[in-house]
């Protein structure tokens, strides 16, 4: 296999093994309305073989962060019809990513009485207001047994609207702390119902989620990302034994699905745990080799010529480099990224990288 051979994806071919790797951008304003700017902005990126929006809120109280896109609203979802036309228009493939936000967020965010949470614990910490403040975060309403259907079917309905508006599938965000991911860590789920206690019962919700939206627009239109071990947000997974145990329960649910892909964000792509959960899962594997480290052109190349994952997902460099395929296949010099023009804002640092002349 090459990095640069095409492939398919679920029920989509891609050009290429790399993926945009989902990253928050926050250029949706107040009213998490995907304008102009963000559909120019996937779609100068769409010779990337895979491309997986950032994170996109389901419901009001799930939005995590100011300026974040949602899926809620009819003016939102007409957004996205506008973001897949740009996309395919240049020959691309898109998947939303779905993420409710958890309790990495604040009433002061979403405009809602409450944030939710498998278990009512507060991350120790502060998050950003709109107005540049911080304040800690608060402490989530433990959502009860029975409110978790609410939360999958806000899933299942963001999931109709994407699709409906022309994405070509969805991401659910299982992880780097947020709602779906904080079911999975006993630091963060400290449940006594069916839905905590043990991994299988951490990995239920997780697992009903996805199959709740594979019945609605096609498993072959759904991927799952996950980042075992990633410890971050005070999602604690330190006990490897434990973490193994829950990410095994959590594929075993997952696998009879017939799911699009698994994208994992983890610092040891090749590592046991990684592929042991590749063979188990046994479909189309993204690998994302870190958070905090710049995935190179010679990584990429590796990891899918070594056979360590199907893609790779690629963030800062896919930034900086709307034409990153055509830089890594020519050898070419790359941009560099601007970190102080990432989060929010307008065109600087967003739309206005270059490409390359001739």
């Amino acid at each position: 296999m090459s990095l640069f051979s095409p492939t398919t994806v679920g029920a989509v071919d891609v050009r290429n093994r790399v993926s945009l790797a989902p990253m928050t951008r926050l250029r949706s304003g107040a009213d998490g309305v995907p304008g102009p700017i963000v559909a120019q902005y996937y779609a100068q990126r769409a010779g990337i073989g895979l491309l997986v929006t950032e994170g996109v809120y389901p419901s009001d109280e799930s939005k995590a962060y100011p300026g974040q896109p949602g899926i809620v609203t009819d003016a939102q979802a007409a957004g996205w019809a506008k973001v897949a036309d740009a996309v395919h228009a240049e020959g691309g493939v898109v998947f939303m990513q779905l993420m409710n936000g958890g309790r990495v967020t604040h009433p002061d965010i979403t405009g809602t009485d409450r944030i939710v949470a498998p278990s009512a614990i507060a991350i120790d910490g502060e998050t950003r207001l709109a107005d540049g403040s911080k304040v800690p975060y608060a402490t989530p309403h433990a959502l009860e047994t029975a409110e978790l259907a609410t939360v999958r079917d806000e899933f299942v309905a963001a999931a109709r609207k994407a699709v409906d508006a022309g994405i070509d599938g969805v991401e659910l965000h299982s992880a780097n702390g947020y709602l779906l991911h904080e079911f999975l860590s006993p630091a963060s789920n400290q449940r006594t119902d069916a839905y905590g206690g043990s991994p299988e019962a951490r990995a239920r919700f997780v697992i009903e989620v996805a199959r709740a939206v594979a019945a609605e627009v096609g498993a072959e239109r759904v991927g799952i990302r996950i980042s075992p071990a990633h410890n971050i947000q005070d999602v604690l997974e330190t006990d490897d034994a434990e973490t193994r145990a829950t990410y095994e329960a959590l594929i075993a649910g997952l696998a009879p699905l017939g799911l699009a892909y698994l994208s994992v964000l983890h610092a040891d792509p090749a590592g046991e745990l990684i592929q042991d959960l590749r063979r188990a899962f046994g479909g189309t594997f993204i690998i994302n080799s870190g958070f905090s480290s710049v995935t190179t052109r010679d990584e990429a190349v590796s990891v899918v010529e070594d056979d360590i994952a199907d893609l790779v997902a690629v963030g800062r460099p896919a930034i900086a480099n709307p034409d990153l395929v055509e830089r890594w296949e020519k050898g070419a010099d790359e941009n560099t990224v601007d970190q102080a023009t990432v989060y929010g804002g307008g065109e600087r640092g967003y739309t206005d990288y270059p490409v390359l002349q001739g």
